[in-house]
């Protein structure tokens, strides 16, 4: 399976060229049984990830494109009722949204009201949705990538911190390298589909595999000094929750999984830890003006600046 693994990761350096990392955490997003979330200016192939990374896995995908007027209905799905139908228990039919896909795309998630945000929570966290009463399955494997235009711009309503605690994992693609760029404005055929590698069973293996990967109560104790140092220091505006921790120790073990070892060690805490904690220790943006203006850059060094005060050998 890591073999398969690795021809992924080339597949997707072709559509995504100089940025060998953050495809590797999209990659362990997927792994871990997460949801990504991509803050990014406009432009910087954000839904070209995504789209790649169903193709690759062969998964069923959607885009959703979030706007100011986009009802929870328009995603989730509606019940249609039918006049004409004699039998009562025909008269209504469920019709599925977009939100019902393996791979969804929430595009420009923070352009919606906080109405049709709130929609996805239980579908990221319970792999279901209710209508009417009643409660719908999602496919599996489930998997939400939203993009997220910076809080700057104007249009946009900031995720709440509950929302963004069910994110698995924020990163950032931003601009690429000089030669990176130069590769890309030479390719042909940029709109090719790429060739599907994996299937959901093969998906579901590597996600069961993840699972079975050894962790010591040394890397354990390490995940909860790096959690409870956020919460007994007072530069952090927000606190790590349980939902973090578990969210170390998951994406921890997607990492060694994919760098090809079946044990976890202090440097795959490290590799995945700023795009697991950067979005939950960034403040409210209620609190104050400062919180407000603070960006994802900002989020990620006050979570490189936690990582740095934990020695993993102290720890």
């Amino acid at each position: 399976m890591r073999q398969e693994l690795k021809k992924v990761q080339q597949a997707l350096n072709q559509k995504i060229i100089g940025k060998d990392h953050q495809l590797t955490l999209a990659i362990t997003c997927l792994l871990a049984n997460g949801h990504l979330l991509i803050e990014d200016l406009p432009g910087m192939g954000k839904t070209t990830l995504s789209h790649a990374l169903s193709q690759v896995f062969g998964l069923q995908y959607s885009r959703i494109q979030f706007t100011s007027d986009l009802l929870p209905s328009d995603m989730l799905g509606v019940n249609i009722f039918h006049s004409h139908e004699q039998d009562e228990t025909k008269r209504f039919s469920f019709r599925h949204g977009p939100i019902f896909s393996q791979v969804v795309l929430a595009d420009e998630l923070n352009r919606a009201s906080p109405k049709t945000q709130s929609a996805l929570l239980e579908a990221m966290e319970e792999r279901q949705v209710s209508i009417d009463g009643t409660t719908h399955a999602l496919p599996t494997p489930f998997f939400v990538i939203a993009t997220q235009n910076p809080s700057s711009q104007s249009g946009t309503y900031p995720l709440p911190e509950s929302q963004l605690d069910r994110f698995f994992m924020r990163i950032s693609l931003g601009y690429p390298a000089w030669e990176a760029e130069k590769a890309m404005l030479l390719q042909k055929d940029v709109s090719a589909p790429l060739a599907q590698i994996l299937n959901e069973e093969d998906l579901d293996q590597m996600q069961q595999a993840v699972t079975r990967i050894h962790t010591s109560d040394a890397i354990i104790h390490y995940i909860l000094r790096l959690v409870s140092e956020s919460r007994e220091s007072n530069e952090y505006p927000n606190l790590l929750s349980p939902r973090a921790s578990r969210a170390l120790l998951q994406g921890a073990k997607a990492w060694a999984f994919v760098t090809g070892r079946d044990y976890v060690t202090p440097e795959d805490v490290q590799a995945v830890f700023v795009a697991i904690t950067a979005h939950r220790l960034t403040a409210p943006a209620h609190q104050s003006t400062h919180s407000m203006q603070m960006s994802a850059f900002d989020g990620e060094k006050l979570s490189q600046k936690l990582l740095d005060s934990v020695d993993p050998l102290a720890a």
